[in-house]
């Protein structure tokens, strides 16, 4: 017998789909902005995600609660969802619960919240601060930076949610540290800081993409961004809030509905970063 969730699933998913039309292709996930991995599907709306952006989701919205909840609102349209269903292939399908994986979850800090927000605005505004070419230019990739290890663990915890993230950091980390730090200069690179910055763009893109995917070339930007800025992480978070208008992401600070809107997003706001969202459930 089956269930009524496979039954809508066969209703929504057809088992042959037609082939898609060229306003359908262009479609992504509503939560990393990039092409559908392992399509799935909240149970009750049928909103469409990746399967591990809707996952980690869920996680953190689980951390909002003291006990593990049975169900999740919807990031697009705040529905209540009991699970994801995904491996939709027309016969059968998988189906995960919203608290199957509570004891796992990682709760974001507001550290790590304000700087997966930095994400959703527009690239560019701390260009006049932080000189990204004149970094290049001057050769300064040449020394090595004592924070950019504990930058980049937190940056990849913010990205993909996740708490253990030490073979995806010492692996993009490995790579940093070849295309910056190595002796193999040639002088067509000391006089090309321009080449020299295109294939350390390259390098560190082709390790990270496979675990950030749709948000690869903006870290990529971010990690030269703080690498011009010479600063330890402390003082380049301040610059950075300090630019943007934020709040300080420290123990009693917040990041508004408001002061998000007012910088321009570019996705939809999508309740991450309210303070109680769920919490009256």
């Amino acid at each position: 017998m089956e269930d009524d969730a496979a039954i809508e699933v066969r209703n929504h998913v057809s088992p042959e789909p037609e082939p898609e039309s060229e306003e359908d292709s262009s479609c992504c996930c509503p939560i990393c902005l990039g092409p559908f991995l392992q399509l799935s599907y909240l149970d009750k709306c049928f909103h469409k995600f990746c399967f591990n952006c809707i996952l980690r989701w869920t996680k953190v919205v689980a951390g909002k609660h003291r006990s593990p909840p049975s169900s999740v609102k919807c990031p697009l349209c705040k529905t209540e969802n009991f699970s994801i269903i995904y491996g939709v292939d027309g016969s059968c399908f998988q189906r995960h619960y919203v608290n199957q994986d509570f004891e796992d979850s990682f709760i974001l800090s507001r550290a790590h919240r304000y700087r997966l927000q930095c994400y959703y605005t527009e690239q560019g505004f701390l260009d006049d601060i932080f000189n990204i070419s004149q970094y290049w230019r001057s050769l300064k990739y040449n020394q090595p930076n004592c924070w950019l290890e504990n930058w980049l663990r937190r940056e990849i915890q913010a990205l993909i949610q996740e708490e253990d993230v030490d073979i995806i950091l010492h692996h993009i980390l490995a790579v940093v540290k070849a295309a910056l730090w190595t002796r193999r200069e040639q002088k067509s690179h000391m006089n090309a800081p321009e080449k020299k910055q295109e294939e350390f763009k390259m390098s560190v893109s082709e390790a990270a993409r496979p675990f950030l995917a749709a948000r690869t070339d903006r870290f990529v930007y971010e990690i030269q961004l703080f690498l011009a800025s010479g600063m330890n992480i402390e003082a380049y978070d301040a610059a950075y809030i300090q630019r943007l208008g934020w709040s300080s992401p420290g123990v009693n600070t917040e990041v508004s509905h408001s002061e998000l809107v007012d910088r321009s997003t570019v996705i939809p706001y999508m309740h991450l970063f309210d303070g109680d969202f769920d919490e009256n459930e």
